[in-house]
C-alpha cells in the first residue's frame, strides 16, 4: 500500500469538525497530520478526537505535512492557502475561494506558479450519484436545464450561518455547487443573462452554455425545509434526466481523501484550483448582475 498523504487541516470550526477532519483521518489515502486553528483551544480538542497533533504556529503545520486542507472563512483562505502554496504543499480548498474575483485570482495564481496540486472541496462532485448522472448527461443532448439549492442553512441556529455566510448570502456560499454542477452537465457558462432576487434570501440567475443550452439556477438558505431541495434536472430530445443531491455528502468523502492524494502526485486535477477560480468568475457575473438588476 502507497505511504498515506500526511494533510494538515487549518480550522477546527463546524465544518472541519463534520468533514475536514473525519475524512482525512479515516485513510488509507491520507492521514490526518495536524491541526492549526486561530483557537488553540479548539485545535486542540479537534486534533485529539483523531488522535493527532495540534500546532501552536502554522509554519510548523506546514513542515509536518505534504499537503493542507482548509475549513476557514474565504478570504482566510485566500490568505493562507497561498502561503501554503509557496511553501510547497498541495492543498484541499474550500468553496468559494474568496470573496471577491480579486484575492480569487490572486490565490490561484499562487497555486498554479507554485506548481503544486489542488483540489476544491465541491462535494456534489464526488459522489457516485452525480458522476453517473454527468456520464449519462455526456451522452445525450439538451436544450437546458434546471438546478437548485434551497435550504435553511442561513437560518439562526444553524452551525452554517457563520458571518461570512450571513454578510455575502447563498450567491456564493451555495452558488458554487448549483454553478458548478450545471456546468459540467450542459457545457461551460459563458454567460450570466440574468439574476434576480434577493442577494440574503431566494436567487435566481439564467445561464447561456457553450453549445446554446440554457439553464435557470436558483439558491436560498433561508428556507426551513428539512430535508433542502438540491439537485438537477436536463431537458431536450434525449428526454429528461435528473440527480438529487440531497443526500450525496456521505458517498462523497472518501472520493475527496482519494482524489487529493491523486491532485498531490499529479498536480493537475479537473476540479483543481482553475475550476475554482472558473465559478467564481461566473460567480462576480452573476453579483454584478443582480446588482444592477436591484438598483435599476
Amino acid at each position: 500500500m502507497a505511504t498515506p498523504l500526511r494533510v494538515g487541516l487549518v480550522g477546527a470550526g463546524p465544518w472541519a469538525t463534520i468533514a475536514h477532519a473525519p475524512l482525512l483521518a479515516a485513510g488509507p489515502a491520507t492521514e490526518l497530520a495536524g491541526v492549526w486553528a486561530r483557537r488553540p483551544e479548539a485545535a486542540t480538542e479537534l486534533a485529539g478526537r483523531h488522535g493527532a497533533v495540534a500546532f501552536d504556529r502554522l509554519e510548523q503545520l506546514f513542515d509536518a505535512c505534504d499537503a493542507v486542507a482548509f475549513a476557514v472563512p474565504p478570504d482566510v483562505q485566500a490568505d493562507l492557502a497561498a502561503r501554503a502554496a509557496r511553501a510547497g504543499k498541495a492543498v484541499l480548498l474550500e468553496k468559494p475561494l474568496a470573496t471577491s474575483l480579486t484575492l480569487a485570482r490572486r490565490l490561484a495564481d499562487a497555486v498554479l506558479s507554485s506548481g503544486v496540486g489542488s483540489l476544491m472541496f465541491l462535494t456534489w462532485r464526488y459522489a457516485p450519484a452525480v458522476r453517473s448522472f454527468l456520464a449519462e448527461a455526456a451522452g445525450g443532448t439538451w436544450f437546458g436545464g434546471r438546478v437548485r439549492f434551497v435550504s435553511g442553512g442561513l437560518l439562526g441556529g444553524s452551525v452554517f450561518a457563520t458571518p461570512w455566510r450571513l454578510e455575502h448570502g447563498p450567491l456564493l456560499d451555495l452558488g458554487p455547487h448549483v454553478v458548478d454542477l450545471i456546468d459540467a452537465a450542459l457545457g461551460r457558462v459563458v454567460s450570466v443573462r440574468t439574476a434576480n432576487g434577493d442577494p440574503h434570501g431566494l436567487v435566481h440567475l439564467a445561464l447561456d452554455h457553450e453549445g446554446g443550452a440554457a439553464s435557470v439556477a436558483s439558491v436560498c438558505g433561508t428556507c426551513p425545509l428539512q430535508p433542502s431541495v438540491a439537485g438537477a434536472e436536463l431537458f431536450g430530445p434525449s428526454g429528461s434526466l435528473e440527480v438529487d443531491c440531497n443526500a450525496v455528502r456521505a458517498t462523497a468523502f472518501a472520493r475527496i481523501a482519494e482524489e487529493l492524494a491523486v491532485a498531490a502526485r499529479d498536480r493537475r486535477h479537473p476540479l483543481d484550483v482553475r475550476r475554482g477560480l472558473q465559478i467564481q468568475e461566473v460567480l462576480e457575473a452573476a453579483r454584478t448582475a443582480l446588482g444592477e438588476r436591484r438598483t435599476a
